[in-house]
């Protein structure tokens, strides 16, 4: 007897089409500041919701009952209020609002992506002007640019609490955080360790916005700042931790061997090199978030996201020792590569 083989599915493909649609449906709900509003008044009907936007009742129906199927409203009686999910991590001012994050996506990488095969036949970004500019981080529109670190920071905070579980630092009492702008890692990082001190090093237009954000917490007496262009000047030395969070990702294999070899040098002999981010399988099919990152580097930046085995390669051409990768799940990086200076 003959087996019949299933046919796959067309739905796998048929929610990728769909994709852009959720997208765009999260941003404009979190531009009209829709979850602001419910949370002011639960229970409102899309009726009452289109008069406090200004807005018909039409368009507004449809939008709400779309954020309904995607869990971010719930049904209340004859009207909707906002999921727990949506209370947590999408109401503005809140102390785990990601929707920096978003506007940081809506604003600056959905234009560059709908410009991937620009990307794909050129080797450029498209995301930035590379004729005018000379990364992604050479920008004068000062909106932007603050958009852009309150946007990393959104997704950096719950990383950096995963980060400070994944190692142990109970020892350390110096961390650099190179690139570390935004501030979230050395916050997260002093917070889980109340004996280590921490340097956030980026450059001084970074550093200046991330100093107002350090020094609105209980940790500013423990961060301090030193300004740099981390391919050009010398990382401060005598470090017992060096972390690179979401860092390596943005350049080329060179110049991820220079940041590497300059990270050595600022270490101590023993220090710890931490290096976080959404590392790609070493077999290059997954997972899809890291797959995801790296393809989004090709219209942002010249670089990519890279495998364990390429780090550990490096690593180890560059001199560190005990080399070793520990996963965990959070919103910006899949694990942290350790390394140690012998």
């Amino acid at each position: 007897m003959t087996s019949v083989q299933e046919s796959p599915s067309v739905m796998p493909i048929m929610n990728m089409v769909y994709g852009l649609w959720v997208s765009q449906t999260l941003v404009t709900a979190h531009e009209r500041d829709v979850f602001g509003r419910f949370a002011e008044r639960p229970g409102m009907t899309p009726g009452e919701l289109a008069d406090v936007l200004g807005l018909q009742e039409r368009p507004v129906e449809q939008l709400i009952t779309t954020c309904a199927a995607l869990g971010l409203l719930q049904r209340d009686g004859a009207g909707y209020r906002n999921t727990p999910m949506t209370d947590k991590y999408l109401l503005r001012g809140g102390e785990d609002y990601v929707g920096g994050w978003i506007e940081v996506v809506s604003r600056h990488d959905y234009p560059g992506w709908l410009k991937l095969d620009e990307a794909l036949a050129t080797n450029k970004p498209t995301a930035w002007d590379t004729e005018k500019q000379t990364s992604m981080f050479d920008n004068t529109d000062t909106v932007l640019v603050e958009t852009f670190w309150e946007g990393m920071a959104a997704i950096s905070r719950p990383t950096a609490q995963a980060v400070a579980g994944a190692v142990d630092l109970s020892d350390a009492r110096s961390l650099l955080d190179v690139g570390g702008g935004g501030g979230a890692y050395a916050v997260g990082m002093t917070r889980a360790y109340p004996q280590l001190r921490a340097t956030i090093f980026d450059l001084p237009f970074v550093c200046d916005l991330t100093e107002k954000k350090v020094q609105r917490t209980e940790l500013s007496d423990r961060i301090s700042f030193a300004h740099g262009d981390f391919f050009n000047d010398p990382l401060p030395t005598g470090q017992d931790v060096v972390l690179l969070s979401m860092i390596l990702h943005d350049w080329d294999e060179d110049q991820c061997k220079h940041i590497l070899r300059s990270c050595y040098d600022a270490l101590k002999p023993g220090g710890r090199l931490l290096v976080s981010e959404l590392l790609v399988d070493d077999t290059k099919d997954g997972p899809l978030d890291a797959t995801l990152m790296s393809l989004s580097m090709l219209v942002e930046t010249f670089g990519r996201n890279y495998t364990g085995a390429e780090y550990r390669e490096w690593l180890l051409e560059a001199g560190y020792t005990d080399v070793e990768i520990r996963p965990f799940d959070a919103p910006a990086a899949n694990g942290v590569v350790v390394a140690r200076k012998p």
